[in-house]
């Protein structure tokens, strides 16, 4: 569950910050208006796309006076939108795994459950209820509890592999505006 509330949060945070420097972005005279005032949308995955393509940009025209290669501006925004990709499926895989492993820690407990429901009948020599229900009941108990946990991790799973998509598809959409941006001679 705390994965799932701080990725619920990053990821609503993120949104909304990106469409605030998007706002920004689109905006702005020059990228160097645009480079300054990023330091105030820093939750946006896009300001970190902007970064790289904004220092590959600025590396070019320190040294050779004017852009001279898009190809590697291109590869700089690709290595941005990697980096922030990465950040944001950081921790989904503990989701993957209490999805896929809580049901057999559940039923691990359950078999325990029945084995301690059976020692009991042994034990009394008779199969009444008063025997065998302490077992039972942690058998139920610990089949809910694999059960609470793996299937709102499955649901927060896939419903936050959507949201990277979403995220992933709006930097790709960016980087693509960035280059027409700097194409068009906009861009200091």
């Amino acid at each position: 569950w705390a994965i799932i509330f701080s990725k619920w949060s990053s990821f609503r945070k993120a949104r909304t910050a990106n469409a605030s420097f998007l706002r920004a972005f689109r905006k702005a005279n020059g990228l160097d208006a645009i480079a300054v005032a990023a330091e105030q949308f820093a939750e946006a995955p896009l300001v970190s796309v902007f970064g790289f393509g904004y220092e590959e940009l600025q590396r070019q025209v320190k040294s050779r006076g004017a852009l001279a290669n898009k190809l590697a501006i291109e590869r700089a925004l690709q290595l941005g939108i990697s980096e922030e990709l990465a950040k944001l499926e950081r921790n989904m895989n503990w989701l993957a795994t209490t999805a896929s492993v809580s049901p057999f820690i559940g039923l691990f407990g359950t078999v325990l459950g029945i084995i301690e429901a059976f020692s009991a009948i042994g034990q009394a020599g008779s199969s009444s209820l008063r025997a065998v229900a302490p077992g039972i009941s942690a058998a139920l108990v610990a089949t809910a509890a694999g059960l609470g946990a793996a299937i709102p991790a499955a649901i927060f799973y896939n419903h936050f592999g959507h949201v990277i998509r979403e995220i992933g598809a709006r930097m790709e959409d960016f980087a693509l505006e960035f280059m027409n941006r700097i194409e068009r001679g906009s861009g200091g």
